[in-house]
């Protein structure tokens, strides 16, 4: 039998590509001719010439996102480059389609430097409505986004960063309602201060939650240790860790509410999910392995786990959060995304999972819920109108 890595070879080497143009305009005789093309295509680009707020209106900008990738942190691949990006990019490209009937553009950059990945994403920013930032290692993904929301007037959204966080906190706002707890009373323990790592610690700072206790590669960040990395792990000792202290991960775990990783395979044991409070929450999401398998999880007795993976219960996934958000921006007219959308975006996913319907294995919606890009949608545009 095939595996999933033989068969999708075999896929996309007949697909030779993921995605394709195709036209709205039709082409049949002169005059179709005439008005697609010359003559007629110069009268919008006057228009545009005067006021380029009407490329909105005249061209696909406004429904066109470019996903841009330099290959740095691909997956769980590493640095493998702009070309073996591309199958990714694709890939994103083909689900903002399916999913929110978005046009995205895989951009793959031949560089990895910050200042000249800015500069080619402001030149072609013009023929795009928004841009998604992919697979661009840490911290030099933040650097970009920063940069490119500050001088772009479109939109611009890292999914490594913010569409796992938004998920993330839409599993946790429905796992705590479970389990009667708040954000304010509970204490999370979080494995990986990167790009996904600092963006859920910022969200859920943002959401409500006092104590988070924050470990990277080093150890535990705190004021006055040494184990900050860089501007992120800086920026996170200002939101986690209130009362200053000192612990191994592994005590960090006694008395825990909720762990969440986004780090490294098999670095958590049975032993430290016992050690958690009641009815603990664990999201263990390192892809393919996490930090603690499933089955480990539920027998150390975690009362709910979500994992990043689609064959265990509550698949933690960005494909829930991204096109929606996109629909949502695109179609309101604004060109920045900003916190409170991101919040929205998570209610919007939670809401999805009935009270009735709540229960340990299911705490968040399939990515194939039919309302998601809806929900997330309408919910955007009702905050844009306030």
């Amino acid at each position: 039998m095939s595996t999933i890595y033989e068969k999708a070879l075999a896929q996309h080497k007949e697909w030779k590509g993921k995605i394709s143009v195709s036209s709205k305009a039709q082409v049949r005789n002169k005059e179709d001719l005439s008005l697609a093309y010359s003559p007629g295509v110069a009268q919008p680009s006057r228009e545009i010439a005067k006021d380029k707020e009407k490329a909105y209106d005249y061209t696909w900008k406004g429904n066109a996102v470019a996903v841009v990738s330099d290959g740095s942190a691909v997956l769980g691949l590493g640095n493998i480059g702009a070309s073996a990006a591309m199958p990714v990019m694709e890939g994103k490209a083909l689900l903002f389609k399916e999913f929110a009937d978005i046009d995205a553009v895989p951009l793959c950059v031949n560089s990895q430097d910050e200042t000249e990945i800015i500069r080619f994403v402001e030149m072609v920013s013009p023929s795009f409505g928004g841009i998604n930032l992919e697979d661009i290692s840490a911290p030099r993904c933040v650097t970009i986004e920063r940069a490119l929301v500050e001088k772009l007037d479109i939109p611009v959204f890292h999914d490594d960063q913010h569409g796992t966080a938004i998920v993330v906190v839409a599993a946790l706002m429905n796992a705590l309602k479970l389990v009667q707890k708040t954000p304010e009373n509970v204490r999370i323990v979080v494995s990986g201060t990167g790009a996904a790592g600092s963006a859920i610690i910022k969200m859920l700072h943002n959401f409500g939650v006092k104590n988070i206790l924050a470990f990277n590669k080093n150890g535990l960040l705190a004021k006055g240790n040494q184990n900050a990395e860089n501007f992120l792990d800086e920026e996170l000792l200002e939101i986690t860790n209130p009362e200053n202290q000192e612990c191994s991960f592994e005590q960090a775990f006694v008395n825990a509410d909720v762990f969440i990783g986004v780090s490294a395979p098999n670095i958590v044991t049975e032993k430290m999910v016992a050690s958690m409070n009641e009815k603990a929450i664990v999201f263990a999401m390192a892809n393919p392995e996490p930090e603690i398998a499933y089955e480990k999880a539920i027998n150390a007795g975690a009362y709910i786990v979500g994992t990043g993976r689609s064959d265990y219960p509550n698949q933690i996934n960005n494909v829930l959060a991204f096109p929606g958000l996109f629909r949502g921006v695109l179609d309101s007219g604004v060109r920045k995304i900003t916190e409170e959308m991101k919040l929205v975006t998570a209610k919007a996913i939670a809401s999805l999972v009935d009270e009735c319907e709540l229960s340990p294995e299911n705490i968040i919606p399939s990515a194939f819920h039919p309302e998601v890009v809806t929900r997330i949608s309408e919910e955007i545009q009702k905050l844009v109108r306030k």
